[in-house]
């Protein structure tokens, strides 16, 4: 209980995987408002078939609600998608992030409430991952929240630490701790999301017959409602045998997919289930939930992994030729710095001995 305790507490954890989150998210609710900008109207606006009265009759019974149906004013309506669109920018950029991710939550649950009838699997699960990062810090790395953190740091290292008194200090450490729990509690709501999702698909699939017959995906790829690209769904569907084992794969990956997450055969999972996704978007027709799901995959990722990232990619522009790397310029080290607020060391830097 001690060990679960310190690692709930000590530290805010996977901050790199809530920033992808934050970014994954923000940029692809950003694109799904600019892609339907043109049809804005007929989905959300006055003049869609599915009416704010009906819509305010509908929340009478569920009991949800949105912004955009306190008013039946167009200009209104407008002035509320500008927002959104204004409010997914900069969710994505992590400016301001605390207050931004409630109104990103705010702007997902308003536009999913208003056409409920329209929405799929992808659009339940960004309303779900919206509301989810409102409890994590998901602002602490690659956002403008930590850019200005980094200059202000550098701005103050030479100067003493203003003094505070007994009680201050406490209150600071009781809002660190405080921000940690519900960081990491977050967090784990958020794999366990994520778990439920692949787990109980797989159950179902594993209950039908087409499924356990191999010819579910024959099924899918001649579904005229998920056939973007007919052609291209002929000539997959062509390879019977193949279709066959990735039906199974499918279902196997599904299932699995809650126990391997604490050893490395996640990985190869985690690739087998981003190549699954890519063809459910493109086969399909599901960019939408293809991306919330890539995007969600994301979480298990560790930070070593990302941090690794820009060095690799570094490592690969000067094979090729398109990056050189400044004279003088120090290297970096590929380590994942201090998880928490600059400033506020952690419970494991408080109680280690000077010098160690």
């Amino acid at each position: 209980m001690g060990a679960l305790w310190g690692l709930l507490t000590d530290r805010p954890l996977s901050l790199y995987a809530t920033s992808v989150l934050r970014i994954g998210y923000g940029l692809l609710y950003l694109v799904f408002l600019l892609r339907e900008f043109p049809h804005r109207d007929e989905i959300w606006g006055p003049g869609s078939p599915w009416t704010p009265e009906l819509t305010r009759q509908l929340f009478d019974q569920t009991g949800w609600n949105s912004v955009l149906t306190l008013s039946d004013s167009r200009v209104y309506f407008e002035l509320c998608y500008v927002a959104a669109l204004v409010v997914s920018a900069l969710f994505m950029l992590g400016w301001r992030t605390r207050v931004m991710s409630v109104l990103f939550a705010v702007v997902v649950t308003s536009f999913h409430a208003r056409s409920i009838f329209m929405t799929d699997g992808g659009d339940n699960l960004i309303l779900l991952m919206a509301l989810y990062l409102v409890l994590t810090a998901c602002g602490r790395r690659w956002s403008l929240d930590a850019r200005r953190d980094r200059l202000r740091t550098a701005r103050t290292s030479g100067t003493p630490a203003p003094a505070r008194s007994p009680f201050a200090q406490q209150l600071r450490d009781a809002r660190h701790t405080l921000t940690t729990v519900v960081h990491n509690c977050g967090l784990f709501v958020i794999g366990a999301q994520v778990c439920f999702l692949y787990g109980s698909a797989g159950l179902y699939k594993v209950q039908g017959g087409t499924w356990g017959g191999g010819t579910a995906l024959h099924f899918v790829l001649n579904l005229e409602l998920f056939r973007p690209w007919p052609e291209l769904s002929h000539i997959a569907d062509e390879y019977t045998v193949l279709i066959a084992i990735v039906g199974y794969m499918t279902v196997l990956l599904q299932v699995a997919f809650p126990f391997v997450l604490f050893g490395r055969l996640k990985y190869p999972v985690l690739a087998m289930l981003l190549g699954m996704h890519i063809g459910i978007g493109v086969l399909m027709g599901l960019p939408l939930f293809s991306g919330a799901m890539i995007i969600a995959d994301a979480a298990f990722l560790p930070d070593r992994f990302y941090t690794a990232l820009p060095r690799l990619c570094r490592r690969m522009a000067e094979r090729t030729g398109l990056w050189r790397p400044a004279a003088g310029r120090p290297g970096d080290s590929g380590t994942v710095p201090a998880q928490g607020r600059p400033g506020v060391p952690s419970q494991k830097q408080q109680v280690t001995p000077a010098g160690k």
